[in-house]
């Protein structure tokens, strides 16, 4: 079937998700964990889902209860190869918010914003040097990419290098750049007075975090924002990062 597991991928994850070790036996949960990534692809609504992926209530339920139990979080911890990631590069992306999604009050808390394109919201991502995600956050889509950049490198190691445009090129960035013991390779702003080292030659290669969240938006759930709360939109975009790094791994497996 198109968009499920591997039997590879399928042992990669199957002993980080979330169990329930009590209670009435479960839903065979690599059949919802197929039917999640199919509406992940596709961008059907849940409603829409096909029987061989069980009731859609079960898959909805499964993906929110895996959620608050940060499944989708310790599984791209597990997968990704965080400790090699020696060159980090951080960008963001705008995506369109559907009119179904942001009609609820106060939506400025769910990472709704209003730019130049409507309701949108922005996905910011720190990829390593082959393009691959490790870490993922939402904002609203008129929030200033400098002003995630801190909570996306935390938790993160440092002593290497980090690729960022000029929307990056704060002092405070650099300061705390420069803390984690890494260099930050940001092309400096025409009103910088200040000298910065910057070497164009490395920072070609940062075109690949643009590569990233083009990859992702091949998921339809992704490319246009039919969530209505952040968490569950974040959580689709995480599990586009775990569905990358479950194809490189079984690649080089």
């Amino acid at each position: 079937m198109r968009h499920a597991l591997s039997d590879s991928e399928w042992r990669l994850i199957a002993s980080v998700l979330p169990r329930k070790p009590r209670g009435v036996p479960r839903v065979d949960d690599r059949r919802v964990l197929n039917g999640i990534f199919w509406i992940l692809r596709s961008g059907a609504p849940r409603h829409d889902l096909p029987e061989r992926y069980g009731p859609y209530t079960t898959c909805y339920n499964r993906f929110v209860r895996w959620r608050c139990a940060g499944g989708w979080d310790r599984i791209l911890t597990a997968i990704s190869h965080r400790n090699d990631a020696k060159v980090q590069m951080i960008d963001s992306t705008v995506v369109r918010a559907h009119q179904h999604a942001s009609c609820i009050q106060n939506n400025a808390r769910e990472g709704f914003g209003r730019s130049r394109g409507g309701l949108t919201t922005k996905i910011h991502a720190v990829v390593d040097a082959n393009g691959l995600p490790l870490k993922v956050l939402i904002a609203g889509g008129q929030q200033h990419d400098s002003l995630m950049a801190v909570a996306l490198l935390e938790g993160l190691p440092g002593g290497g290098m980090i690729l960022a445009d000029k929307a990056y090129d704060a002092t405070e960035i650099r300061t705390f750049v420069s803390s984690r013991g890494s260099w930050a390779n940001i092309p400096p702003r025409r009103n910088r007075r200040d000298p910065i080292c910057f070497s164009a030659y490395l920072y070609r290669d940062r075109n690949l975090v643009e590569r990233f969240f083009n990859r992702i938006k091949h998921c339809r759930r992704i490319a246009t924002r039919y969530e209505k709360r952040a968490a569950n939109f974040l959580a689709f975009v995480k599990l586009a990062s775990i569905r990358l790094w479950l194809r490189v791994n079984e690649s080089t497996a």
